[in-house]
């Protein structure tokens, strides 16, 4: 497979925006206000303190995107400021976490599907083939380019953003003021409660990066550093202002116990019917999350392939300038993952290997903020270098908060992609001896 000669098109910002957007709001928007009713009205700070740390993210990357005008987002970032063995560890970790993360999207997927066929929660054979589909059908768009990639994430995100906006904007006039009666009801102390929460509202923030990844295929470096902030910036307040209004039709404990936050709330305002209104929206959601990360998946080996830290095969692209055999190999990748979480033995396996790619993903977070120190050190304005210093610091306390189960495993699934940039290194000392 060989590139065209002639340029190909380029994605300008509503585009790009939606990559950011739709690649953060995933399948946890419609869980994570449960998660938090059991700390109560205190969960909004948390939220607060994981919205400052990611706009101290999106703003370094934003900065990077012009610094390092390159695809490959954390991975190129990472190899500019510490060179080639920590972007192999970079690029190895993230592409395995978005590999474990594309599973578990489609998996979420078909569990939103049941509300409107039934029969995919007793066929494991049905689950599995609609699942299987799904991901082939989004492999094949993203193999057609990522102008085709580009429009789907761009319909998808308008579309899964309209239910939530509507029972956000709507449910402001149902709230119950006496819902927030009890700020901290975790039983654990304010420091401990916002601690918690601000940990657990952060993993929605994960995919800010994205339009960095694809820098290349994007307009210019401008349209880059303005699509990861205006993402960034919808999605906090998309997610703040929804939490408020559900903890405020829902009963805290209620809605702790809830298995569908989003479905119960609309049901207050429109009746059962309208459980069906925010299915649809999840299943859109995840849909348009898992051809998101599809397009990710393709690109961050690509660049590694590229600079030799990966197999050839992963750089080489087709008439339209995609990385097809990149993205089918980790498709493929993808498929195996999610068939094995049918096998009960390995569900719990599966389910910590979702933990494991959330560290994997803060991992280039630190690299990538050091990199802004680094690279911002001289600048002409002597506090340039605060902002990633900042980022560094909160990435830092997010992976501490992961748990030091997650941490070690994580440190464990990083070190086991050392026996794989051995042989690179091996092979590629062999071919120039040859």
């Amino acid at each position: 497979m060989i590139a065209s000669a002639k340029q190909k098109p380029k994605i300008g910002i509503w585009i790009s925006s939606s990559l950011v957007l739709g690649n953060m709001i995933g399948s946890g928007i419609f869980l994570l206000p449960a998660s938090l009713a059991a700390y109560g009205g205190i969960s909004v700070i948390g939220w607060i303190i994981s919205s400052i740390g990611a706009l101290l993210l999106a703003k370094v990357f934003a900065q990077l995107s012009l610094m390092i005008p390159k695809s490959g987002g954390p991975y190129t970032y990472t190899r500019a400021g510490f060179g080639d063995f920590a972007a192999f560890l970079v690029a190895w970790g993230y592409w395995i976490s978005i590999c474990a993360t594309n599973a578990a999207i489609t998996v979420a997927m078909l569990g939103y599907l049941t509300v409107f066929i039934p029969a995919l929660g007793e066929s494991v054979i049905l689950s599995v083939s609609t699942g299987l589909a799904s991901i082939w059908f989004l492999t094949w768009i993203n193999t057609r380019g990522i102008q085709a990639a580009g429009r789907i994430q761009l319909i998808t995100t308008v579309i899964k953003v309209l239910p939530l906006l509507a029972i956000t904007l709507i449910g402001l006039f149902y709230i119950d003021i006496t819902n927030f009666s009890d700020f901290n009801i975790s039983g654990k102390s304010h420091l401990q409660a916002v601690t918690e929460t601000a940990t657990l509202t952060l993993f929605a923030f994960l995919g800010l990066e994205c339009a960095t990844i694809p820098a290349e295929d994007i307009k210019n470096g401008s349209t880059v550093a303005r699509a990861t902030m205006i993402g960034t910036y919808l999605a906090i307040g998309i997610y703040i202002l929804s939490s408020i209004v559900l903890m405020g039709l829902i009963s805290p404990a209620a809605l702790q116990h809830s298995a569908a936050p989003f479905a119960d709330a609309a049901s207050l305002i429109w009746g059962d019917e309208a459980r069906y209104l925010v299915a649809a929206g999840a299943v859109i959601s995840t849909f348009g999350a898992l051809n998101g990360w599809l397009l990710m998946q393709g690109q961050i080996p690509m660049s590694a392939s590229r600079d030799g830290l990966f197999p050839k095969h992963f750089s080489k692209v087709n008439a339209v300038g995609s990385p097809a055999l990149g993205i089918i190999t980790s498709s493929v990748i993808v498929s195996v993952i999610m068939i094995l979480n049918f096998s009960k033995g390995l569900v719990k396996a599966f389910e910590f290997m979702i933990l494991l790619s959330t560290l994997t993903v803060l991992v280039p977070y630190l690299f990538s903020s050091a990199t802004h120190i680094l690279l911002s050190y001289h600048q002409s304005d002597k506090w340039f270098w605060l902002t990633g210093f900042l980022a560094f610091l909160f990435s830092l306390w997010a992976v501490i908060g992961s748990g030091a189960d997650v941490v070690f495993w994580g440190f464990v699934l990083l070190m086991s992609g050392i026996p794989v940039y051995v042989f690179i290194l091996l092979r590629a000392k062999h071919q120039h001896k040859n």
